[in-house]
């Protein structure tokens, strides 16, 4: 299944989603600068100054730069499958969470989400020297939020049946509750070799859908109380 879109208007315009989104792909247009101009080791320079090293962040916690790669490693993608799968989920639900949250508030969770997804990650694998780098966590964090607020939204979904699409509406619930459950299943599977290996960090995933979820309950709680006092005049 390959989400496009959901059908979940905004009041206005969610010009932090925006901002997000474009601050990734200049990033990684910068990256491709990098891998243009200075060959890849250029590029593996920059990812190694600015992705987060849970190693190297133990080592010299007390340089400043340091401090800044739990942050920046959040702008960080290797590959363009990287940053697009990334930027397509974020755009398809991080406006509404935003409508729902407001801008400040949007942004000081997305950032949240993304440095307790950092520390879910290192928590699971330990002090590696492996750099950590992707929205990945932040933007599973958009989701845990989502799947809260907005469970019965309709997501117009792309079903791959072997070489046959199929364009169909799925409740966000039920693409959200899949995925989560993959991260889950992923995540098991790959626990004693993510340390040695590297690959997907699927451990920050799912540490950011848990911040998101909590994050979001007291909204969600507001919410209800509000539909309760409406009913109820």
């Amino acid at each position: 299944m390959f989400p496009l879109r959901d059908e979940n208007p905004t009041s206005g315009a969610t010009w932090i989603t925006w901002l997000l989104v474009g601050s990734n792909l200049a990033v990684f247009g910068y990256e491709v600068y990098l891998q243009v101009t200075g060959g890849p080791a250029a590029f593996a320079a920059f990812l190694d100054a600015w992705a987060f090293d849970p190693a190297r962040f133990a080592a010299g916690a007390g340089a400043p730069l340091v401090w800044l790669t739990p942050l920046t490693s959040m702008f960080l993608h290797a590959n363009l499958l990287h940053v697009g799968g990334n930027m397509l989920y974020l755009w398809i639900f991080g406006n509404n969470v935003e409508d729902r949250l407001g801008p400040v508030r949007f942004l000081g969770f997305y950032l949240a989400c993304g440095l307790i997804a950092t520390a879910a990650q290192t928590a699971a694998t330990g002090l590696v020297d492996i750099g950590n780098l992707g929205a990945s966590g932040a933007v599973a964090g958009v989701l845990g939020a989502y799947i809260l607020l907005y469970p019965r939204a309709r997501v117009l979904t792309a079903v791959f049946i072997i070489v046959i699409v199929e364009l169909v509406t799925i409740p966000a619930w039920v693409i959200i509750a899949l995925w989560f459950v993959l991260q889950i299943a992923s995540g098991l599977t790959s626990f004693g070799t993510a340390a040695s290996a590297g690959g997907v960090a699927y451990f920050a995933h799912i540490g950011g859908f848990a911040a998101g979820f909590a994050l979001i309950l007291p909204a969600w709680f507001a919410d209800r109380a509000r539909t309760r006092f409406s009913a109820w005049r």
